[in-house]
């Protein structure tokens, strides 16, 4: 989980990055329109995507580029990447299956969080947040929940980089304020998020160890305000992970 310092780019592909994220911003482009979004020659941009079409990782429809579906291979090959992650998927499915609201599992990476497994049970709160999609750490209960179990050398290092941006009237944008908060959350081993970033979706989030102690990522459980009140969220939602990660940390270990 550990942040990799940044070191120089090389322009070009970066240059090839900026193509590959307008590409999916517009879901498909002409070179003229990425070339304008991006204020780049329309020749570089023409080469990179020419470059690309041979190695498979653009498709071309008229004179339109579209990410291909290596992309997908690739993205399925990072989620499933540790073993621990696909144990995650049964429990994430149980709980959501359990209370009818929304259960996912989200880990690190570049200080941000990172959907890898997501349910919606019967009664279940539909987003815009799709597998892969990054949310920030310091809004989430699942975000709050990893920042919380790490070592505290590298938490704060986190904090010290992380844009506390607001969301909501809600978010917690004082690092002080956060940093209390996360300490009660070490105590209690659960945290809660209300509203913090999504007005009307409250949530209660638990980290999940690896054997060796690491943290792998959080479970955390989110439903409509209204619903999420009085005991059933201060002591039964957070019982419930509690014992769900439990089982999986022991899964985790006897795997």
């Amino acid at each position: 989980m550990a942040n990799v310092a940044p070191g120089s780019s090389v322009k070009s592909v970066d240059r090839l990055f900026e193509i590959i994220r307008i590409l999916d911003e517009l879901n498909g482009a002409r070179v003229t329109e990425v070339a304008t979004r991006l204020d780049m020659p329309k020749s570089t941009v023409h080469d990179h995507l020419s470059t690309m079409y041979q190695h498979e990782y653009v498709v071309k429809e008229g004179n339109e580029y579209y990410l291909s579906l290596q992309f997908l291979r690739l993205g399925e090959h990072a989620r499933w990447r540790k073993e621990a992650y696909r144990l995650t998927y049964e429990k994430v499915s149980r709980l959501a299956e359990r209370t009818g609201e929304r259960a996912q599992f989200i880990i690190e990476e570049h200080g941000k969080g990172v959907y890898i497994h997501r349910e919606t049970g019967e009664y279940g709160v539909k987003t815009n947040s799709d597998i892969g999609e990054r949310v920030p750490l310091h809004a989430t209960a699942a975000g709050k929940a990893i920042l919380s179990a790490l070592p505290v050398p590298y938490m704060e290092a986190l904090l010290a980089e992380l844009e506390l941006e607001r969301f909501t009237e809600y978010t917690v944008t004082d690092v002080d304020e956060l940093r209390a908060e996360l300490q009660i959350a070490r105590e209690q081993n659960y945290v809660f998020n209300e509203e913090e970033y999504t007005k009307g979706l409250t949530a209660v989030g638990v980290p999940v160890l690896e054997q060796s102690g690491a943290v792998l990522g959080a479970i955390s459980l989110s439903g409509p305000t209204y619903r999420m009140q009085g005991e059933w969220f201060t002591d039964e939602v957070p019982s419930m992970l509690l014992g769900t990660v439990n089982e999986l940390e022991l899964d985790i270990t006897f795997s």
